[in-house]
């Protein structure tokens, strides 16, 4: 079973999401804000990362960054899931390594889990 770790501080959509996903037989770990996420990532070794940008104590940029230094975790396909739909946002977060970059608002909860399957080669 594949793991995806959710980092998120949105409870709803953690909750909404995470349930759809395991329905679609994925294993998950939440984290609500980056710094449990960051540290989820190192001892969890999940397959996937949903990471959200505006995160309570470690903005999601700052998340990334340290996800793609790390070698334990630079590996892991990270797809930014966020509300933040600035031009400078998504090539920032596309050069410290993000995989993709899907603005929530855009995006059904279905078409979420596609990019997840697709990310993750199913």
């Amino acid at each position: 079973m594949k793991k995806i770790l959710f980092i998120e501080d949105e409870s709803a959509l953690q909750k909404t999401l995470g349930e759809i996903l395991q329905q679609e037989g994925y294993q998950i770990i939440s984290a609500l804000d980056g710094k449990i996420g960051l540290e989820s990532a190192n001892d969890q070794k999940p397959d996937l990362i949903l990471l959200d940008l505006i995160l309570p104590k470690l903005h999601g940029l700052e998340v990334l960054k340290k996800l793609m230094d790390n070698p334990k975790t630079k590996k892991i396909p990270v797809i930014v899931l966020t509300n933040l739909e600035d031009a400078e946002g998504v090539e920032k977060a596309l050069e410290l390594g993000a995989t993709t970059y899907l603005v929530k608002e855009n995006y059904s909860l279905d078409e979420v889990v596609d990019k997840v399957k697709k990310t993750l080669g199913e």
